[in-house]
């Protein structure tokens, strides 16, 4: 009988296999369904003298407390950051800071397809500054002709000062495009080598803090600002009031309106989803605090992003952390987490198995030698009763034949041989009763 025979090899036929496969099952579901995240992440951040590669240099600080390494790379602006972070293999990133806007605009700049892209937060307000040495600037129009720094290629400022330019019918051909930027812009309008300079910075960021200490360059105000921002719907004018800009209260001298847009933290779609929710995390830690143009607590935020937004970061921002992330170190808690969710189901249904499969075949062995008993009962019943005949007697004789055929080919386990023997004697026992009725 097979199920005997399997249940005498239990260990090497069945547990062992059980074993295996849920071994093989927790390797593959850790590996392929719930992956431990890498440990080293790539972030493209901006210039070297900008803000956001300050605050990229947080976060890897902030990444590194928790045991990932945040490699920062130096960017020309957004638009590298974007291409980027569609990028595959080596020459791409993972994380990285976004200028809002270029989501779309860069899709016209011939980065549309690669890798999909998630937002993980709007992190801070950027003010589209435009600097000037001339006292009368108020108009994109009056940019024809001019020295005018619209950004270095692949930075978000020049894809924005070009849509600037778009709005009044200007092409770059129209003035005297240049794409320095920084403190050579600086010294460039210092100079008087440089007439205007677009850019898009933070407000704490030095060059723009340069720009405001440098005599005789001033924040322009453009009239009409309002019909700009119905047609490009990323930028909002925002105030800047008079005094604000440093502790002395002389910058800018008068309230001036700027078109602003939002900066924002971007994720690759197929990031590690713990790493997502590390850096939520850590943008929630860096970008609460209030700014020039927001109280505190209004970031960060998922409203109006140019990306759709993540779930993980959505919840992460809601509810923070989940709890193992919140009360155990970053990798301890991963490590947990497939353990739980993994290693224990498996083995528990493992176990079970373990003892449920000789279980049910234990009882289809005892079974089998029940009915054996059964059988020799309804023999012994047929042989009491009275005027029998010896057909009955012939049939009963076959029929413990075939009991004992069926026991002989029968692997009977060990702890049933007490069982098999009894019933062995009691087959000798009908027997001998039986030649007896036949002998009368």
């Amino acid at each position: 009988m097979a199920a005997a025979r399997l249940y005498q090899r239990k260990w090497v036929l069945i547990k062992l296999p059980i074993a295996v496969l849920a071994l093989s099952a927790m390797v593959l579901l850790w590996h392929y369904w719930l992956p431990m995240p890498p440990s080293q992440v790539r972030f493209t951040a901006g210039r070297a003298d900008g803000i956001y590669y300050a605050y990229a240099l947080q976060y890897a600080q902030k990444f590194a407390e928790r045991g990932v390494t945040l490699e920062v790379l130096e960017s020309e602006g957004a638009v590298q950051n974007l291409h980027r972070l569609r990028s595959p293999g080596d020459d791409g990133a993972e994380l990285g800071f976004m200028q809002g806007g270029v989501g779309y605009l860069g899709a016209n700049a011939g980065e549309a397809g690669g890798a999909r892209l998630q937002t993980l937060a709007n992190t801070d307000i950027e003010p589209l500054w435009i600097f000037t040495r001339l006292k009368e600037f108020d108009s994109l129009q009056q940019l024809q002709g001019l020295r005018v720094s619209l950004g270095p290629m692949g930075s978000g400022t020049r894809l924005v000062a070009l849509k600037l330019l778009e709005q009044v019918r200007l092409a770059p051909g129209d003035l005297q495009a240049t794409d320095i930027a920084g403190m050579a812009a600086v010294e460039a309008l210092r100079q008087g080598t440089l007439d205007v300079a677009i850019m898009v910075l933070a407000p704490e960021s030095t060059v723009v803090n340069a720009m405001l200490l440098t005599p005789g360059i001033h924040v322009a105000q453009l009239r009409r600002s309002a019909a700009i921002t119905e047609r490009l719907p990323y930028l909002e004018p925002h105030l800047l009031a008079q005094g604000t800009l440093d502790p002395a209260g002389m910058q800018p001298p008068q309230d001036v309106t700027l078109l602003t847009t939002v900066a924002s933290l971007v994720a690759r779609e197929d990031l590690h989803p713990a790493l997502k929710r590390l850096a939520t995390q850590v943008a929630s830690e860096l970008h609460a605090g209030g700014g020039l143009f927001h109280r505190p607590g209004d970031f960060p935020s998922l409203r109006h992003a140019d990306f759709p937004a993540s779930p993980e970061a959505r919840r992460t921002l809601v509810h923070g952390l989940p709890w193992l992330e919140e009360q155990l170190p970053f990798w301890w808690a991963q490590l947990l987490t497939r353990l739980l969710v993994i290693c224990l189901p498996v083995a528990l249904l493992a176990f079970w198995l373990a003892h449920m499969i000789p279980a049910y075949l234990r009882w289809l062995v005892e079974s089998r030698v029940a009915r054996w008993y059964g059988e020799l009962k309804y023999i012994e019943f047929d042989l009491s009763r009275e005027g029998i005949s010896g057909m009955d007697l012939a049939k009963a004789l076959d029929r413990l034949n075939s009991i004992e055929r069926r026991m002989a080919a029968f692997a009977t386990p060990s702890y049933l041989m007490p069982r098999w023997f009894t019933l062995r004697h009691h087959i000798d026992f009908v027997r001998l009763r039986l030649q007896g009725l036949r002998g009368r």
